[in-house]
């Protein structure tokens, strides 16, 4: 019998550290295909990544890679300074809901609008999940929070903000793609377009941005199976899946 083939294994870019995040959150899977992904690149050595304020504020304790804090909603900022005193540097953003479609929608918005050369994961649980489940930019229609626990009236609140597809419709070119990983299937598509993402930063071609749909069971008081069919039957119909912008597919007029 020959040596045992590893089929799986921890991907160099991520630590080996207890997890901080609660059960069933899919925080940990994105953060495994963003490690994978700069192994595979070849783009650890020289990845900077910006933390954000809400539950990964803590997610340079998973990478083997520098990283910086960011203010709350303030990472698109901090992610341009860096890219412009080091463009040779790979530089990603990792933001929740309330911090990036929240506090820092303008700075998101103007980043991608000026087309720096970055890339920004999006966790989009429709929920602020570290202080405690109030009702977020990303809420769902009649999702009971904290701070509506009536649920979220349209009529008062508005509809949930779709950051990709605003995001999709400025002029400058740009890369932006909806994922999910709340099955096998999806968690697949997710890493091939959180790879095509860092890949276009690579090659210096233009903004990035994956927006990824992601379970947090504990504030939406579900089991981790329930919190993914609620995700699978509620989210995804609102929040629709697939490719909103690429570099490679010219606008249609």
């Amino acid at each position: 019998m020959g040596e045992p083939i590893t089929i799986f294994k921890r991907p160099a870019s991520l630590r080996d550290a207890f997890t901080h995040y609660c059960p069933g959150c899919t925080h940990g899977v994105i953060h495994r295909l963003i490690a994978e992904t700069l192994d595979e690149l070849g783009l650890r050595e020289r990845t900077i990544g910006i933390a954000p304020v809400g539950c990964s504020v803590l997610a340079y304790n998973y990478f083997y890679c520098d990283f910086q804090e960011a203010a709350h909603g303030r990472a698109p900022a901090l992610a341009t300074g860096i890219k412009r005193v080091l463009p040779d540097r790979i530089v990603f953003t990792y933001q929740g809901d309330g911090d990036l479609a929240s506090i820092g929608t303008a700075e998101i918005v103007h980043a991608a609008n000026r087309g720096e050369k970055f890339t920004t994961i999006f966790v989009n649980n429709a929920i602020y999940g570290m202080t405690g489940g109030q009702m977020a930019p990303t809420t769902m229609p009649n999702q009971v929070t904290t701070t509506c626990p009536r649920g979220r009236d349209v009529n008062l609140a508005g509809w949930p903000l779709p950051v990709a597809d605003l995001l999709a419709q400025l002029r400058t070119p740009s890369y932006v793609e909806r994922v999910a990983v709340h099955t096998p299937r999806h968690i697949i598509q997710a890493k091939r377009a959180i790879r095509q993402a860092f890949q276009y930063q690579a090659e210096r071609r233009c903004y990035s941005f994956v927006e990824v749909l992601s379970t947090c069971p504990t504030n939406w008081g579900k089991t981790p199976a329930e919190a993914c069919q609620w995700l699978d039957e509620v989210m995804v119909p609102y929040f629709k899946l697939g490719l909103k912008k690429s570099p490679d597919r010219p606008p249609v007029e």
